[in-house]
């Protein structure tokens, strides 16, 4: 949770390198390897009442939001999918952040199930679905990193949103990868530590 605390704005960033964004057609979430587009900018929100629930709105002002259980994905496919949506349904467009080790954190929907990115052929490849991982292989698809991009206010001396991009981690990752995902779990090696960036 303390990746959220003092957050204005993230990127999350998953097991496959790719970041979780909003399409144009605000609806749809996908995931990028454009990390610096604003479609991969996420507004911050704590539920009322309770600093452990987050919202997370996208660039179009809707919300991420797991969809109802009729919602299914793909025939077959095991998750539900995520989706933008303008309502706050407390229980489909709240997520209670958890830690996970040092650097990931787990995105958890009230029925108790995880944000998930997928790897592997189309059309599976590149969506975010909510699911609660069964096998050893899929358990890395709920993790994410977080990237803090603008911070609440510190202090009545600094403006309302801060940028730190000083404070960037020396840490470097490719941002391209093959467009064939094979689906399984790739975490990048070092230290993927939470990072405070200026975006504009």
């Amino acid at each position: 949770m303390e990746f959220f605390n003092k957050a204005k704005a993230v990127r999350l960033r998953s097991h496959l390198g790719k970041y979780l964004a909003a399409a144009e057609d605000e609806e749809t979430v996908r995931l990028t390897r454009d990390g610096s587009s604003r479609k991969a900018r996420w507004t911050v929100e704590f539920a009322e009442g309770d600093t452990h629930i987050i919202r997370l709105k996208s660039h179009y002002n809707k919300y991420l939001t797991a969809s109802s259980e009729e919602q299914s994905l793909l025939a077959g496919m095991t998750g539900k999918k995520v989706i933008q949506s303008e309502e706050k349904k407390e229980s489909c467009t709240e997520w209670e952040p958890r830690t996970e080790g040092l650097y990931y954190v787990k995105l958890r929907t009230r029925s108790g199930k995880f944000l998930r990115a997928n790897g592997g052929s189309p059309p599976w490849r590149n969506t975010v679905t909510h699911d609660v991982p069964r096998r050893t292989a899929t358990q890395d698809w709920v993790l994410w990193q977080v990237d803090v991009v603008d911070i609440l206010q510190l202090d009545n001396s600094l403006s309302n949103v801060v940028s730190f991009s000083s404070f960037s981690s020396s840490t470097t990752y490719p941002e391209e990868f093959s467009d064939s995902d094979s689906g399984s779990p790739v975490v990048s090696s070092g230290s993927p530590h939470a990072f405070l960036r200026e975006v504009w």
